[in-house]
């Protein structure tokens, strides 16, 4: 089922604060962009991610949570975690995570 066009709008509101920050759906998900680096997205059911490196990785796992997967079945993660949702729902917060993140996309 594709991400609803009210959960997008709502992330890219919550991102506000890093300025010009661009939407894409793609894979059934929904890639969120700035200058042309991905640096986060929602997944095919609804749950958004951040890129992560050495240099944030602890922030998810103090707050429990793991890197993301395509599936059970294969082997290997991607270089995103999942977002808390307490930082999702506070916009400073998360224009501070996403701020990290986008960091880590523009230098790769």
């Amino acid at each position: 089922m594709p991400v609803p066009e009210s959960q997008i709008n709502f992330i890219l509101d919550q991102l506000s604060d890093l300025d010009q920050v661009s939407a894409k759906r793609m894979f059934g998900g929904v890639g969120f962009f700035k200058d042309g680096k991905m640096f986060g997205m929602l997944n095919n059911k609804g749950v958004f991610l951040l890129k992560v490196d050495d240099s944030n990785r602890l922030d998810y796992e103090e707050k429990g949570m793991a890197p993301f997967s395509h599936s059970k079945h294969k082997k290997g993660s991607m270089p995103y975690y999942e977002v808390p949702l307490e930082v999702v729902e506070d916009q400073k917060e998360l224009g501070s995570w996403a701020g990290k993140s986008y960091n880590i996309a523009k230098n790769k």
